[in-house]
């Protein structure tokens, strides 16, 4: 973590701040409070702020303000950040199939891991996972705090086709493909939530900054939750987030 963040170019309409140079709950708490600093704000210029690990994307309209002018309005907030209150994270309460037709690849996270696929799903489950950002496909979390004793490197062959709501495991981190599409990491189950929905406000049912907690279902269960979406019946469950 930087004492103070640093700002660095990223083409002639855009500026990296850059808060550290590794994946910890600090550096995204920073970037997430500077987000929804920004969000307020509502700054002139500004076009979008688009957040990762460790670091926000600032996009700006160079025919309504200057690199320097926005950089000094931005290094003003974020020395306030301490100062500002901010909204209590949520826990989203996920459901998920492991193993089998739904997670395809929980034997060889098992074997690669010296446990039982039982294990695997017992140790993924008893998680609460922070959100650290959106990203790869719209909607797409990318979940930190996964145990170590299951984490297993990517395929060596990325497949061509991943199911939407399949998740999976890439290193030390989890994740849930919130679209169809190709992908690389190892799958271990699959939910029947829509993580994206391009006729919702917001379109994504996750926000970088909160938590996620995975709860085993059965596949009958998991067919009925899927019916009760498609209907728009269901009701995904939303609770606040206590730190210890």
């Amino acid at each position: 973590m930087y004492d103070k963040p640093r700002f660095l170019a990223g083409g002639d309409k855009a500026f990296f701040i850059e808060f550290g140079n590794a994946v910890a709950p600090a550096l995204q708490r920073r970037v997430q409070r500077l987000m929804l600093v920004i969000r307020n704000e509502k700054i002139p210029g500004l076009v979008e702020a688009i957040p990762t690990y460790r670091s926000l994307l600032i996009h700006y309209d160079p025919l309504q303000t200057s690199p320097k002018e926005l950089r000094d309005r931005l290094e003003s907030l974020e020395q306030r950040l301490e100062d500002s209150e901010f909204p209590k994270p949520t826990v989203t309460e996920i459901p998920a199939v492991y193993g089998g037709e739904y997670g395809p690849d929980l034997e060889f996270v098992a074997k690669h891991s010296g446990l039982t696929p039982e294990e695997v799903a017992q140790i993924h489950t008893s998680t609460t996972y922070l959100i650290y950002m959106l990203g790869f496909l719209p909607g797409q979390p990318y979940l930190g705090g996964m145990s170590s004793r299951i984490a297993t490197p990517r395929l060596e062959t990325p497949r061509t086709r991943v199911l939407r709501g399949s998740v999976g495991i890439a290193g030390n981190l989890t994740g849930i493909y919130a679209v169809e599409s190709p992908g690389g990491w190892q799958i271990i189950g699959r939910t029947p939530i829509r993580l994206f929905n391009p006729h919702k406000e917001p379109p994504a049912l996750l926000q970088a900054g909160n938590y996620v907690t995975f709860v085993r279902i059965t596949p009958q269960e998991y067919t009925r939750i899927e019916e009760m979406v498609q209907q728009g019946t269901y009701k995904v469950k939303e609770t606040p987030w206590c730190e210890g």
